[in-house]
């Protein structure tokens, strides 16, 4: 679908689309999780899904990689619907959001070097278990550092993204509110994760609100939408 297209659709169907895309990239990236404990995982969880659950975590990484492509896509549905309350802070969140989705896609390059190890085809056996071992956690801790760096980026994609949410007049006020919040929160977990990493119950709120942030904004949009004539009004502020 082109953005001429999409423009050309009724806002109350952008919203719904733009909804429906960030619901389906949460339920995506909790079934990774599930399915192989990417994303919010610990290293030693990760390496136990690669040893013990092959295929499960092969399929916890295609899922990883929808869920991104499905973040992007529901940025550029939330881009679309809120560019004409101010199309600066609309792009900036759009290149934000971007720029985070293709930091944790490359992240997730070092699990598929941990996942090959125990592949035949590479002939890595001649190496001695242990060392085998050291390389796949290696390459996990890797993994978890990107997809830390990733939350600086998706952080500070929600101010602005907050910002125009409460500024819009066709959304409820206290979403954008809670959205700037969230953002708050990402980049303390961003700080914590890398500066205070044996202090991870610093960042447990964090996980809270944002599960309750972006879920309500997926929802809101999903099943309340916006009306044409509200998205005009709060356009013209």
């Amino acid at each position: 679908m082109s953005t001429g297209t999409i423009e050309r659709l009724a806002p109350d169907r952008v919203a719904r689309i733009a909804g429906g895309l960030y619901l389906a990239f949460v339920l995506a990236s909790v079934l990774a999780g599930v399915l192989g404990h990417i994303g919010m995982g610990g290293v030693d969880q990760v390496y136990e899904s690669i040893v013990a659950h092959t295929w499960s975590f092969r399929l916890a990484l295609v899922v990883a990689l929808l869920s991104a492509f499905l973040f992007l896509m529901a940025a550029w549905g939330l881009y679309v619907l809120l560019r004409p309350v101010d199309q600066h802070l609309a792009l900036l969140f759009l290149l934000l959001n971007a720029v985070g989705v293709a930091i944790q896609c490359a992240s997730m390059f070092p699990l598929i070097s941990a996942l090959l190890q125990g592949d035949a085809a590479t002939h890595l056996q001649a190496f001695p278990a242990a060392q085998l071992e050291g390389l796949a956690y290696l390459s996990i801790s890797v993994y978890k550092t990107g997809f830390v760096t990733a939350q600086l980026f998706f952080g500070t994609w929600l101010f602005p993204l907050g910002y125009l949410v409460y500024r819009s007049g066709f959304l409820p006020r206290f979403l954008g509110v809670i959205l700037m919040l969230d953002g708050v929160g990402v980049l303390i977990w961003f700080l914590q994760a890398l500066l205070l990493p044996a202090h991870p119950g610093i960042s447990y709120p964090a996980f809270v609100l944002g599960f309750v942030a972006e879920v309500g904004l997926s929802l809101w949009l999903l099943i309340k939408g916006v009306g044409v004539t509200d998205r005009g009004a709060g356009s013209s502020a």
